[in-house]
């Protein structure tokens, strides 16, 4: 799989953080119920690893990634617990090389030109732009379009869904992370009804024409 495929699966790939192992399998399937089949479970909590390999486990119609991957030790654990893609906040060339090397798509962070061109060096062509909004959002997708016309984003950080449809008509944009499909305040109150209406809203973004 390469990760651009990713995009064929919606317009939006959840950015999850899990803090309770008991919520991994209930909210995928809630997100897999809205129509959101791509998940990106972020290493930002001591149980992510554990939450990625129930999912991996319970839940084999959904394509399961990892987030905040930084080293070759997230890469290498990710892969470990049935993680089909990575998803970095940033790029070097020791992780991208080590990604290949492990049979683990990456989809890299990147902010600036010089970071493009880093991660073009090592063939890697679809980036995250992240954080998408603090760096220039919309405005700096269209400034990348020219010199990097080659290279897709899927930007991530600040997107909500009023603004997705005004990234996704961008013609370097292929889909959008986004946190707001699972806000913590659902997550606590194990509402799973509101998660999986949240994702069918966010199946359903078009691109603002």
């Amino acid at each position: 799989m390469s990760t651009l495929e990713l995009a064929n699966h919606g317009p939006v790939i959840p950015v999850i953080v899990i803090n309770k192992v008991e919520d991994a399998v209930p909210m995928a399937e809630a997100l897999l119920e809205g129509g959101i089949k791509v998940l990106e479970v972020t290493l930002r909590s001591p149980v992510a690893l554990q939450a990625m390999e129930e999912i991996a486990k319970h839940v084999p119609d959904a394509i399961l990634g990892s987030g905040t991957v930084r080293n070759l030790k997230d890469a290498k654990n990710s892969k470990d617990v049935g993680c089909q893609f990575a998803v970095s906040p940033g790029y070097t060339s020791e992780l991208g090389k080590y990604a290949r090397e492990i049979g683990l798509p990456l989809l890299p962070g990147v902010s600036t030109g010089s970071e493009i061109m880093m991660a073009n060096a090592d063939d890697y062509y679809f980036l995250k732009l992240f954080p998408a909004v603090a760096v220039g959002g919309i405005n700096l997708l269209k400034g990348f379009a020219g010199p990097f016309a080659d290279v897709k984003f899927c930007p991530t950080g600040g997107v909500s869904v009023e603004s997705a449809p005004q990234f996704l008509a961008l013609p370097n944009v292929v889909v959008c992370g986004g946190t707001w499909l699972t806000p913590a305040d659902a997550v606590a109150n194990k509402d799973w009804a509101q998660i999986t209406k949240l994702a069918k809203e966010a199946s359903a973004i078009v691109a603002a024409k």
